[in-house]
């Protein structure tokens, strides 16, 4: 690794519901809560889904505050339901992002026809300004587009990236998100803004940035200053997603699937989604086993905010 890349290696946890799809999270990390405004990163897959009912994803409704989130698939297709009525689909090289500030249930189920589940789940923290915005949903399929150099292409989903390509979808903080596909022994200069921080997920094969060996799954990040990021795949293919943003500079509390600012919000928000209050609403159609994910207790202990350093603030 070199001094100008933290490298943050994922772990490996449950993706909650009736069924446990196990995904790598790397965001958020003891060492690292942000990359601009992106406030949590889960990779999954490939997964072979030769029983739906048993190797597929199944997310029952369940809330979120404070944030929107982000659906980006590589393989598979899931159906998306949500308490502001939107039923939807993600599938690959497509884009489902939903704002979820004051409050909103959704749920998440691969089709029945996938036969291979592979792809991102991101957020995105609101700042303070907008994390009361209402339900809302935008979907957005971006054209690939060739990279620089011929080192392959790349599909830009939030944001813009100078001289490959800009998403006219609408986000709350100036955001980067695109995905990178590179061929075998590309060597890639971007040029980025310099006042971003940005991020390298890697998906498939062997990668360096900056010099730094990213292994499948790492987040390789760098701080804000460079006005170009350097980029380079080994002797096969490899599949990337390049996440940005300004820093975020506001401390959050994060836990389970709200975000907030105090301890205080966080209780009051499971309270409200617990009795079922008007806040979070149904989401209509749902037909999986349960009717929604119940939030798991408060932990003993005060919930305490996180700042853009990954430290725990006092």
């Amino acid at each position: 690794m070199t001094d100008a890349v933290q490298v943050l290696a994922p772990r490996t946890v449950p993706l909650g519901g009736i069924r446990s799809l196990e995904v790598r999270r790397t965001l958020p990390h003891k060492d690292r809560s942000f990359v601009g405004a992106w406030c949590f990163a889960d990779h999954y897959g490939p997964t072979q889904v030769i029983d739906a009912a048993r190797d597929g994803m199944d997310v029952p409704p369940h809330p979120h505050t404070g944030l929107q989130t982000v659906s980006w698939l590589f393989e598979g297709a899931i159906e998306h339901r949500d308490s502001a009525g939107v039923h939807a689909f993600v599938r690959p090289g497509e884009m489902n992002l939903m704002t979820g500030g004051h409050g909103i249930a959704h749920s998440e189920v691969s089709t029945p026809d996938t036969q291979r589940l592979h792809g991102v789940q991101l957020w995105v923290a609101l700042p303070e300004s907008d994390r009361e915005q209402l339900r809302d949903f935008q979907h957005h399929a971006p054209q690939e587009v060739s990279l620089p150099g011929d080192a392959g292409t790349a599909l830009v989903f939030l944001g813009d990236l100078a001289g490959v390509g800009s998403s006219p979808v609408r986000t709350f903080t100036p955001l980067l998100g695109a995905e990178l596909r590179l061929a075998a022994g590309a060597t890639l200069e971007l040029d980025v803004r310099t006042d971003f921080e940005h991020a390298v997920l890697v998906d498939s094969g062997e990668v360096t940035l900056e010099g730094s060996p990213l292994s499948r799954g790492d987040l390789g990040c760098v701080d804000p200053g460079s006005a170009t990021l350097h980029l380079s795949a080994g002797d096969e293919p490899a599949r990337v997603v390049l996440l940005g943003g300004e820093p975020f500079e506001e401390e959050i509390v994060m836990w389970w699937n709200f975000v907030g600012r105090s301890h205080e919000e966080i209780v009051a928000a499971r309270e409200e989604y617990e009795r079922g209050s008007d806040r979070f609403g149904q989401v209509p159609g749902y037909a999986g086993a349960v009717d929604r994910i119940p939030a798991p207790p408060i932990p003993p202990i005060r919930l305490r905010p996180r700042n853009r350093l990954g430290r725990i603030g006092g």
